[in-house]
């Protein structure tokens, strides 16, 4: 019987000219019988695939998303995805030009996942910044050249320019102090007119004649 017939490899690791042909009949026979038997044990006990993953298993599943959209899911520099995989261990990775990749450890991160991800992606007004106000933000990335403010959930969060951080010259904003989770007080100043990006400062507020600040972070 076809049915009956396994490809078993021996190696006979040794140093001798060669060994006697029963001494390998022999071992492939004892190896064969024993292949037969593991084989058994693991059919009685588990027959087929299972038709559901365990609850603990990792997920992987394909998200196709519009081209307006994926900029909203990848954020500023990736920071979304950064997100993503630092709050729920999620790993989000581009196939082409219309899908992703969602890789989870496990069910539930998923799903949390894809909450966070309709979140991310739905279209929500975006409030108006006015030019010379004065905002409070939170901190939500260093960078080398400056750090990352959230003035809004609904706003990618902007850079704070190591240059418009303070008075003095900066190289890094830790030597100021300044972390993730810290809040700062910045004046807006409109986009770039090149590149379009929202401009803010820190340093113009060290000095008099500050006014009224505004704070569009939800409490």
């Amino acid at each position: 019987m076809l049915s009956d017939i396994y490809c078993l490899v021996f190696q006979a690791d040794i140093k001798l000219p060669g060994i006697p042909f029963f001494v390998v009949k022999k071992a492939l026979e004892e190896g064969f019988v024993a292949t037969k038997k593991i084989l058994g044990i693991m059919s009685e006990t588990i027959g087929s695939p299972r038709k559901e993953l365990k609850a603990c298993g990792p997920v992987t599943e394909k998200l196709e998303l519009d081209h307006s959209k994926q900029s909203k899911l990848v954020g500023m520099g990736g920071y979304n995805l950064r997100k993503l995989k630092s709050e729920t261990g999620v790993m989000v990775t581009r196939i082409d030009e219309s899908s992703f990749q969602v890789f989870a450890p496990n069910a539930d991160a998923m799903a949390e996942a894809k909450e966070m991800m309709e979140e991310m992606t739905e279209d929500q007004k975006e409030p108006t910044l006015e030019f010379g106000a004065i905002y409070t933000g939170k901190i939500v990335e260093l960078k080398e050249f400056g750090v990352m403010v959230e003035l809004h959930p609904n706003i990618r969060p902007i850079l704070l320019h190591n240059s418009q951080l303070d008075q003095r010259k900066v190289s890094h904003a830790s030597s100021l102090g300044l972390d993730v989770g810290h809040e700062v007080t910045v004046k807006y100043f409109g986009r770039d007119p090149a590149s379009g990006n929202h401009r803010i400062s820190r340093k113009v507020l060290q000095s008099p004649g500050i006014p009224l600040i505004r704070n569009l972070n939800p409490k």
